[in-house]
């Protein structure tokens, strides 16, 4: 059952009713799509509900962000429960030991953001459906932070009559400023990783030399729900389910450009600062979305990042 939704932002994703949910407990890839998300508060037969768009899913360190009120914070997620970090979320932080109460709480885009770098034909096997050589460097551009929208939030499709697409992407998320630095270094650099789409007009791109305009609409950057700071990213599978039907099926080990060669490559150009996210790119399968569809992405070890189509 799904509770109905409002949105309060561009970055804030608002259950506005419990939903009755089983916890995540080893998703299941290559299964069927999951459950609506939600952190519940779990009740001795098993059974939960819950009053915001959280999930139960403490398989790695994964940290939030989220509002309560006008307040907004970062949190640890822990077993279905959040405890409010104090402190710099890219310092040196502590956590309360007392979890925060969940009623009224709303999930938002995990980190705020000077820039979203995209980068462009990084598995082999996309490289070859859409027709293209394989890059003998990254390609990269930016796009819009305004775009983003947090798990549970609804992708809303400017131009109707365009083919929209849906593309699963793994997302790294900066934790100190940095500038020139080479992959052998990269990771100290990197606060954690999330999943995340980069919705894409294709009309729109297939129309223009650049790709800033076709993937920088308002909610064509769905990210989170949560960054998971312990996790090895060269050999996660990533997935996309489209109404429960798997459409993308690939794995991190595929890049040819892996995490840490993206972070140094970028970071020969510009600065990168804390909580700027790079997307990593697409594996095979992009398709078309449409009205009413539910997209799900699952990354191994991560929490699936779920959106529907408006």
């Amino acid at each position: 059952m799904v509770a109905s939704q409002s949105r309060c932002g561009s970055d804030c994703g608002v259950v506005s009713a419990p939903v009755p949910f089983s916890r995540y407990r080893g998703l299941p890839f290559l299964g069927t799509a999951g459950e609506p998300h939600c952190l519940p508060r779990v009740s001795g037969s098993g059974l939960a509900t819950a009053p915001a768009r959280l999930i139960a899913f403490a398989i790695m360190a994964a940290i939030g962000r989220f509002q309560k009120g006008d307040d907004i914070f970062h949190a640890k997620v822990v077993d279905g429960e959040i405890f409010r970090l104090n402190g710099d979320v890219f310092g040196s932080p502590s956590f309360d030991k007392k979890p925060t109460p969940l009623k009224g709480v709303k999930t938002l885009v995990p980190v705020t953001t000077s820039k979203i770098i995209a980068v462009g034909l990084p598995y082999a096997d996309h490289a070859r459906e859409s027709g293209k050589q394989l890059p003998k460097e990254p390609l990269f551009w930016l796009k819009a932070p305004t775009s983003l929208i947090p798990d549970g939030a609804k992708i809303e499709i400017p131009f109707p009559q365009h083919r929209n697409d849906f593309e699963a992407e793994l997302a790294i998320v900066i934790g100190r400023r940095v500038r020139n630095v080479t992959p052998a270094a990269a990771a100290r650099y990197i606060f954690g990783y999330t999943a995340a789409q980069d919705v894409t007009d294709r009309t729109s791109q297939a129309s223009e030399s650049q790709f800033a305009r076709s993937k920088s609409f308002d909610t064509f950057t769905p990210l989170g729900p949560y960054v998971e700071t312990k996790i090895d990213p060269h050999d996660l599978s990533i997935q996309l389910f489209q109404n429960g039907q798997l459409r993308q099926n690939g794995n991190t080990s595929q890049l040819i450009f892996n995490c840490f060669d993206l972070v140094s490559f970028i970071s020969t150009n510009m600065t990168l600062l804390p909580g700027d996210v790079i997307l990593t790119g697409t594996p095979s399968g992009v398709g078309p979305i449409d009205s009413a569809d539910r997209l799900e992405v699952r990354i191994q070890g991560m929490a699936p990042l779920v959106n529907t189509v408006k």
